[in-house]
């Protein structure tokens, strides 16, 4: 039997049978009720435009009409209130340094474990974020230090082709694109790499993004 109050929950994704597994596994759970699922990003703004707004969005990334990224952009700026969380299969740097400029603060894999999906579930409703342990390693990974010592940024002195590069960086080009963007070899690419590495005490090109995101490098608008 249902529980008196259960936090409602969207699926947006566009493979029906995993979506329908999905709401199967939430429906049998007393904490959730599946209020509605759509199949891409546009379908869900257009619902939440009606004003039906869930405790949580299950959001999946890659989808036609209106992808992941681009949706949770336009949660943050109309919906802010309601919550995200992003289930794929996409967990690469790129993709993770997205969703974080979006504001996206609970992310997990599409062939996560049951008992994880649900703690990250309430995690993200309660709390307001979760990440894997997989993420979490990869989050741990890029940044040695905690960014909440401001003498870290007002410390180093950056010229204006490595405040470039960290901007560059945070977007989904590739360092190649990024070269020919500054009109640099890629060489010299790597180079401007791992000296922003050593400089700002970073592992990875994650943790680069985090760095020019928790500095206003690179904008969350």
């Amino acid at each position: 039997m249902k529980a008196t109050t259960s936090y409602k929950i969207i699926l947006v994704d566009d493979q029906t049978l995993f979506r329908e597994s999905l709401r199967m596994h939430l429906d049998s759970l007393e904490s959730y009720r599946v209020m509605a699922q759509v199949a891409n990003g546009q379908e869900l703004i257009d619902l939440l435009e009606t004003g039906t707004l869930p405790d949580l969005v299950m959001l999946d990334l890659n989808m036609p009409v209106l992808d992941g990224y681009d949706t949770a952009a336009i949660l943050k700026k109309k919906f802010p209130m309601v919550k995200v969380l992003v289930l794929t299969m996409y967990d690469s740097d790129i993709a993770l340094i997205r969703v974080l400029k979006e504001g996206v603060r609970g992310f997990l894999r599409k062939d996560v474990d049951p008992a994880e999906l649900n703690r990250a579930i309430m995690s993200v409703i309660e709390k307001g974020y979760y990440y894997s342990h997989d993420i979490n390693a990869k989050l741990s990974n890029a940044v040695i230090r905690t960014f909440d010592n401001q003498t870290t940024f007002e410390n180093s002195i950056l010229t204006e082709t490595e405040i470039e590069f960290l901007r560059l960086a945070s977007t989904d080009f590739t360092y190649k694109e990024i070269a020919t963007r500054l009109n640099l070899s890629p060489r010299t690419i790597d180079h401007y790499r791992e000296g922003l590495f050593a400089k700002l005490n970073v592992r990875s090109r994650v943790g680069l993004a985090i760095f020019a995101i928790k500095h206003g490098i690179v904008s969350f608008d």
